[in-house]
Formats: C-alpha cells, sequence, structure tokens
C-alpha cells in the first residue's frame, strides 16, 4: 500500500486488486473489481465478513463472465463461506446485476432501499425489442440528434433484463436512519439521491470507513440524468442536497469506498468539489441558453469536451437534466417548436 495524493485527495491504493482476486482494505473488508463492458469497464464490489459468512455490497452485471469470476472469488479469496446477504446500493445494473442470482442460487437475502427493489424490479419487466413511443418522444423532447433518433429507432434499446438477474420476490428494506451491523461494524445508512433515488450510503461508527456505492465517486462525477420514466425530474436538485447533507458528516480522515475507481481520503473537498462542480456547469449553460436552445445542443458548456458514440446516451439525459434544473428554479424558460422538442430559453 502507498499513499498518493492527487487533487487535494490521497489515494491508499495506487492499483486495484486483479480480475478474480481482493484486497483487504480494512480489518474484514475486501476490495474486489469486476469488468463492465463499457467504457467505464469495472465496478468495484466489497465483501465484509460475519465470521460464518459474507455480506457483499454490490454485485456487477449478470454474465456469464461474472458468474465464472464470482465462482472463483467463492472458493478463493472468500474462502469458501457463504453470502448470507448481499447489500445492493441503488438499482443500476452494475450494482444489482448478480443480486437476484445470489437469492436464488445461494439464498442470500437482499437488503436494498425500497425505491431500488421496486426500480429494479420494474425495469426488469419492461423489456424491449425496439423502443417504445413514449421514449422516442422523449428524446425527441430532449432534441437527441436526427440521424441519431432515426438509427435508434429500429435498434434494441437497453434493457436490464440483458445485465440483471431475475429477482425473485422479497428482500430487506433499509432506509434513512437505520443501521446495519456487518464486517464487525456497525455502519449507520444516509440516502442520498440524484444519481439514483435512494440510494444507500453506508457510515461505519466505530471507525471511518464510508460505503459510498456511485453517491460519491473520488476523479470522475456521476451521471445525473433524466429518463423518460419521469421526463420532468430535477435529480440536479436532488444530488446538490444530498452532497450538501453530506458535508455535515464528511470528516478529513474518512476512507471512502466507492463504486468506481479507487478508495480515498479527502471526503469534505470532494463533496465541495461535487457541489461546485454542478454549479459551475449550470452558470456556463445559463449563458449559453442566452441563445435559445434544446438539451441537445448543449454538451459543450456542460462538458467541455468531445462526446463520442458510446456516451451520447448518457450526455443527452445529463444536459437535459441540468436544463430541466433551470426551468425548475425558474432560471429559464421552456417552449415545444414546430419539431416537438423542448427549447431552453435563460431568463434575462
Amino acid at each position: 500500500m502507498k499513499d498518493r495524493n492527487f487533487g487535494g485527495l490521497r489515494y491508499p491504493w495506487e492499483t486495484p486488486p486483479d480480475e478474480g482476486q481482493a484486497t483487504e482494505v480494512a480489518d474484514g473488508i475486501l476490495w474486489i473489481r469486476l469488468p463492465l463492458p463499457m467504457k467505464l469497464d469495472h465496478v468495484n464490489v466489497y465483501a465484509l465478513d460475519d465470521g460464518d459468512s459474507w455480506t457483499l455490497v454490490d454485485t456487477g452485471f449478470a454474465s456469464r463472465r461474472s458468474k465464472a469470476l464470482w465462482a472463483q472469488l467463492l472458493t478463493g479469496p472468500l474462502g469458501g463461506k457463504p453470502v448470507r446477504r448481499v447489500l445492493v446500493t441503488h438499482h443500476h445494473p452494475d450494482h444489482i446485476g448478480m443480486a437476484g442470482w445470489f437469492q436464488s442460487d445461494h439464498g442470500s437475502t437482499l437488503i436494498t432501499t425500497r425505491t431500488a427493489w421496486l426500480m429494479g424490479r420494474m425495469l426488469q419487466m419492461d423489456e424491449q425489442a425496439t423502443p417504445n413511443s413514449e421514449t422516442l418522444v422523449f428524446w425527441q423532447r430532449c432534441g437527441m440528434a436526427p440521424e441519431i433518433l432515426e438509427k435508434r429507432k429500429s435498434e434494441r434499446p437497453f434493457n436490464f433484463a440483458d445485465c440483471v438477474a431475475p429477482l425473485p420476490l422479497g428482500y430487506q428494506r433499509i432506509k434513512q436512519g437505520d443501521t446495519v451491523t456487518a464486517g464487525g461494524r456497525t455502519w449507520d445508512v444516509h440516502i442520498g439521491n440524484g444519481h439514483a433515488p435512494e440510494h444507500a450510503t453506508l457510515w461505519s461508527r466505530d471507525d471511518n470507513l464510508v460505503l459510498a456505492g456511485d453517491q460519491i465517486l473520488p476523479s470522475i462525477s456521476s451521471n445525473i440524468g433524466v429518463y423518460a420514466t419521469e421526463p420532468e425530474a430535477d435529480p440536479v436538485a436532488d444530488w446538490l442536497e444530498a452532497c450538501e447533507r453530506f458535508s455535515t458528516l464528511a470528516r478529513e480522515d474518512h476512507l471512502v469506498f466507492g463504486g468506481h475507481k479507487l478508495p480515498f481520503t479527502g471526503l469534505p473537498l470532494r463533496l465541495h468539489q461535487l457541489i461546485e462542480n454542478h454549479h459551475s456547469a449550470l452558470r456556463r449553460l445559463e449563458t449559453h441558453l442566452a441563445k435559445p436552445q434544446s438539451a441537445g445542443d448543449c454538451f459543450a458548456p456542460l462538458f467541455k469536451r468531445s462526446i463520442g458514440d458510446g456516451e451520447y446516451g448518457l450526455a443527452l439525459v445529463e444536459a437535459t437534466a441540468h436544463c430541466l434544473h433551470l426551468w425548475h428554479e425558474g432560471r429559464a424558460t421552456r417552449d415545444l417548436d414546430e419539431n416537438g422538442t423542448w427549447i431552453f430559453h435563460a431568463q434575462a
């Protein structure tokens, strides 16, 4: 272990565990990294030693490769002890993907928030061969580029069922103010929002550890998007509220284990950065919207870099979220144009 400093944050481990292996990051806590078939090519999961069994925090995508890796992990770093509980921080497929498999094949109990479980069940059953009419209308409203919209009309969209194992009926709910005992510690549950609704984070009462999921990441910003399921949501406001609230809990010595990238310390600074990142983006966007434009025309001020095909969908929903936040705050107006696209205009 070698401590290094980057951007005001400190990273006790320079490299993640190798595939199929685990790194002990605290007494009774193993850090495991699983592969993802996308630009963000990994997810971090954690195994908490309960003596005669394990509690997992998050699970990775459901795939043949993931099952093979879990088989290797269970007999290797996890020493053949059973996984009695799986705690899922939020409903996104890289976190909940294998939870149902652990329930059905290993008899594990699923622990998560009510919203995460409901979203996971609902999205898993909403399998589509091609995008439905509501989704197409939503994309049009966002200002999706015409050539991309035309191409996506006939393509199979992203489906939870493609990478999330079936979730059996039944789970154990956690909510704000609850505690969880795992890994020889008592953890306070604090609920975040913005990246995913009712996102669970765990803060140890016994030492300086925080299991943060995707609510707090060190070197990238969690995607904050609006989707056809709730087309007038304001996840930016939800995100900012959660970051401000967590700032009252944060200590310099907190060691944060996130869903991606490396464990780090410097949590007060990181939360300040996450808050200011969005306020700065909103100020740039407000200036950009002096000329009326759709969300799809707002990538440049928000991301300050070129957006490739693989990032386009996430960029569009994030741009929509920021435009909607200005609209919700009364800092911008919006009107439908003749093509059925929302055009946003900053208030004078």
